[in-house]
């Protein structure tokens, strides 16, 4: 049966407009952080020194309320997460996030989870997609309208067991990729040390002595102006923090403005580093993404191959005593940014190159983001063909 968000559900709000971060402690707050990773992640709220509990009850989460990212980048509007009480915990709903209150005579809550993770309503968020300079959203009254797949309850718990079961399956075998981490990491310090301490006196080059000539190190587009339909795509450290940038994902500049930074347009297989909130995350981008250009946080590297494998530079940046020291490095009390300079004047040990690639070949061989990649994509697919046979 077709049935509307807005029979589906008998609550869908903003939550509670609260100033967070000037004074610490009190109940906890959800924030657009706390559904990153499409989990429910209680080490990322805000807090105001709220003790008195009483002004905002018609904002605390109840088990089974459902989460749902209304203001954010395109990517992730419409990303749900379903909350499951713990305990006697109080949580205050937050700025920012949607929360939906099923009629649980319609529909599960985790049945609704799933549904939101399926192609045709993402297809409909995006048609009610409104897009702006720095984000985009949609209104509450355009979600409403949205439509489900609603089966019998019974149908839908059917569906629930067994998305649950391939939930977890899915989640072993990426804790399990998620340890080669630290074999790549063990491995990094047996042949080349601590990348700050350098015990085995290797030699040491600043990062603008090891870049080409062409690479600046300098960030990118300003004001990127309104999302464009047609135009260059622009990286935001938004795109690569955590996660594997897709090329029709990005935001869209005109080339006018894009041509004003030309410093920064992309040849393909560059390291982007970012300068700005999150600072020192990287990522190498392909061929694909040449002609592409970059926002005001992130910092496009070309190194002379020479002397550095891009690759290298990469784990290098990565490795948690140099990234710490380039963190330490950033200034800034309402916005953390890195700068230039400093960024130039980052010293690198430079092993004889052969080692690096030899480094390198080993990594890309235990390399877990691809695989990570192609599973959730998987499972993203199996959640709708799932819902689509039980139906």
């Amino acid at each position: 049966m077709i049935k509307t968000i807005d029979e589906c559900f008998s609550l869908i709000q903003n939550g509670a407009n609260i100033k967070q971060g000037d004074v610490d402690g009190g109940f906890p707050i959800t924030r657009i952080e706390t559904i990153t990773n499409d989990k429910f992640s209680r080490d990322r709220m805000g807090y105001a020194g709220i003790t008195d509990i009483s002004k905002y009850t018609s904002y605390l989460l109840e088990d089974g309320d459902l989460l749902m990212s209304h203001i954010n980048s395109v990517q992730y509007l419409g990303r749900t997460v379903l909350y499951v009480k713990q305990s006697d915990e109080t949580i205050i709903h937050g700025m920012n996030l949607l929360r939906l209150k099923a009629r649980r005579d319609v529909i599960n809550p985790a049945y609704a989870k799933y549904c939101f993770y399926g192609h045709p309503f993402r297809s409909q968020i995006r048609k009610i997609t409104k897009k702006s300079v720095n984000q985009a959203s949609f209104a509450v009254k355009d979600l409403k309208q949205i439509k489900l797949n609603i089966p019998a309850l019974s149908e839908q718990n059917e569906i629930v067991m067994i998305l649950d079961k391939i939930q977890q399956v899915l989640a072993h075998r990426i804790d399990e990729l998620s340890k080669l981490d630290d074999l790549i990491k063990a491995r990094f310090v047996e042949m080349f040390g601590d990348a700050v301490d350098n015990p085995m006196g290797w030699e040491k080059k600043q990062l603008q002595e090891i870049v080409t000539d062409d690479c600046t190190i300098s960030y990118g587009i300003v004001q990127t102006g309104n999302d464009q339909e047609e135009g260059v795509p622009v990286f935001r450290p938004v795109d690569i923090v955590n996660r594997i940038p897709k090329l029709e994902e990005l935001k869209r500049t005109t080339e006018e403005i894009s041509n004003k930074y030309k410093r920064t347009i992309l040849k393909g297989h560059e390291m982007l580093i970012t300068v700005r909130a999150n600072i020192a995350d990287t990522c190498i981008v392909g061929k694909e993404f040449k002609g592409c250009n970059v926002g005001r946080g992130i910092v496009p590297i070309r190194t002379q191959e020479n002397i550095m494998v891009l690759e290298f530079l990469k784990y290098l940046m990565d490795s948690k005593h140099l990234n710490d020291d380039i963190k330490s490095k950033a200034k800034g009390i309402t916005l953390i940014q890195l700068n230039m300079e400093d960024l130039r004047e980052v010293e690198l040990i430079v092993p004889p190159i052969e080692q690096q690639k030899a480094f390198v070949e080993f990594a890309e061989q235990v390399d877990k983001s691809k695989v990570i990649n192609q599973l959730l994509q998987k499972w993203n697919y199996m959640c709708h063909v799932t819902i689509e046979k039980v139906k």
